[in-house]
């Protein structure tokens, strides 16, 4: 089966497992269900599959030869010295009767039992620190399920036998996490402004990778750390645009615990190994992190929540993120202090790409100061401007900005790419070749009217270091002028059709007649108006 036909046959399969809870609670609670039972089957199927692999060297045709395989190896008397090497490599153990193959045989059977599944989420997360807490968004015992123990467990069932039908044995693993990042994306388009909490779409994404990884494709043990990462999406562009995938390096903080699972879900399905990730569910701006082993990176992507509120505490202005500039982000508005975040964690040959409202580029005051000792400094690289209602939660216009540590000029390249889009029924949405034309302006580097400035410090000075992109970038369309001669021409015109048509009412209307005085009056006097 060919790649985009087994993807495609997968997102069928696991949409037709959101239909059978869609009408028992909305996308924002149903996702959790659904992504952590795929999530259960991805580990199930990947312990047998890799078990048959040890005992036979070799794939099975089937899971259920796989099961009966395992089941085999366990009476056997290597049996402890199979499961110290799964262990190993997966860094879990699933009994036979836990796996999802069982549970499939059950749910069909009738005898499903949700204790047995419970039991299993609780193994998993107790067999090692990297699936502590993974399931815990998962309640099968919620009265939303249905009415009763029989319905709660029959929906849970009903949801094991659907996405069973998944071929996950035989499906790639970016085809897997293709198909998973696709419903992470449809769940976005369904809750709406809830899904700022997990999700950038895919086009803004794309642009933010392509910009903080351009001159690093071809770096082997590239690090990308992303202090907002949400699902987790974003991260993992990282990979599609590395000449040395197997290397990369994941660094991410997630202050939602829900949200942090699902991007270690996601990193999982993406076929990262635990090696390659560093995850931390915590607030990226209470307390600094990561502080020891790796702490700067080769890319930075932040999509942070906007104008978020934040403590703005004194003792900030001691902390080496923040110190440098002599003032804090304003309580109400953290843009700043997720970008000075982000800055300080950044290789001196690193780049960094950050989503931000529009006003970080001209609001006054601590917002003003920092932003002129960033330009000063030369940090600020880029600077480029989104269509509006690009995202679920918002529909305010956005900007990229572009950060280096250190480079020997201090001017700015503005783009401004508020027309790039294609309008939606809810969402407006860029094409490739949209990405494609802004990546290429960030890379040309120079000035093209109505797209693109290449602003000089000294053009920067004199705008007081607003950034504000119309100041440099004009994009005003004038309109064609008229000819008036043409104009009266056609007013011309339109008067005598106006007249024609008229003329033509008025004899219809004198052809009328009634046997009523009444109307007969009523019509002579509308004729007089008209005539009149």
């Amino acid at each position: 089966m060919a790649d985009n036909q087994s993807g495609k046959d997968l997102i069928s399969v696991l949409w037709i497992g959101a239909d059978i809870l869609r009408s028992k609670m909305d996308a924002n609670e149903y996702k959790d269900y659904l992504l952590g039972i795929v999530f259960y089957k991805y580990l199930s199927d990947s312990f047998l599959i890799k078990v048959y692999d040890l005992i036979y060297d070799e794939k099975p045709e089937s899971l259920k030869s796989a099961l009966e395989a395992y089941k085999e190896a366990l009476e056997d008397e290597s049996a402890e010295e199979l499961k110290e090497q799964i262990k190993a490599e997966c860094h879990y153990i699933i009994e036979p009767e836990l796996t999802y193959t069982c549970f499939a045989d059950s749910a069909r059977n009738n005898c499903f039992n949700r204790e047995q599944l419970q039991k299993a989420f609780n193994n998993i997360e107790q067999s090692d620190p990297l699936f502590a807490d993974l399931f815990t968004d998962i309640d099968l015992y919620s009265n939303r399920l249905g009415a009763g123990d029989q319905k709660q467990s029959d929906t849970v069932a009903d949801l094991i036998k659907e996405i069973d039908k998944a071929d996950l044995l035989n499906s790639e693993t970016d085809v897997l996490g293709n198909a998973y990042e696709y419903l992470i994306g449809q769940f976005a388009s369904e809750t709406g402004k809830k899904a700022g909490e997990f999700y950038t779409p895919q086009a803004v994404s794309k642009i933010l990778t392509r910009i903080a990884i351009s001159g690093q494709e071809n770096k082997k043990g590239l690090s990308v750390y992303d202090p907002c990462m949400g699902s987790g999406s974003l991260l993992l562009n990282a990979k599609k645009y590395s000449n040395a995938p197997n290397y990369v390096k994941y660094y991410g903080q997630e202050l939602m615990t829900s949200t942090y699972n699902l991007a270690r879900m996601n990193m999982f399905l993406h076929g990262i190994v635990p090696e390659n990730q560093v995850l931390r569910n915590g607030d990226t701006l209470d307390a600094d992190w990561p502080t020891d082993e790796e702490t700067d990176f080769d890319m930075v992507l932040m999509n942070p929540p906007y104008s978020a509120k934040w403590s703005a505490a004194a003792g900030f202005l001691q902390d080496e993120r923040f110190s440098d500039y002599g003032v804090l982000a304003p309580k109400s508005k953290a843009d700043y202090a997720f970008l000075l975040h982000g800055l300080y964690h950044l290789k001196n040959s690193g780049t960094m790409a950050i989503v931000l409202p529009h006003g970080v580029l001209f609001r006054g005051s601590a917002e003003g100061k920092i932003r002129e000792k960033l330009v000063r400094s030369g940090n600020i690289y880029a600077v480029i401007g989104l269509p509006s209602n690009l995202f679920y939660n918002t529909s305010i216009p956005t900007c990229i900005v572009v950060l280096k540590k250190h480079r020997d000029g201090r001017d700015i390249l503005f783009i401004d790419a508020s027309k790039k889009f294609e309008k939606g029924k809810k969402q407006n949405t860029m094409t490739d070749e949209h990405i494609d034309a802004v990546i290429d302006l960030y890379k040309n580097r120079e000035t093209v009217e109505k797209e693109a400035y290449l602003a000089s410090f000294e053009d920067i000075e004199k705008n007081d270091f607003n950034l504000n992109i119309p100041r440099y970038v004009d994009n005003f369309e004038k309109e064609e002028e008229v000819d008036l001669n043409s104009l009266l021409s056609d007013m011309k015109k339109t008067d005598s059709e106006i007249e024609r048509v008229q003329g033509e009412f008025l004899s219809m209307v004198k052809e009328l007649t009634a046997e009523d005085d009444e109307i007969i009056k009523s019509l002579n006097s509308f004729i007089e108006m008209m005539e009149g």
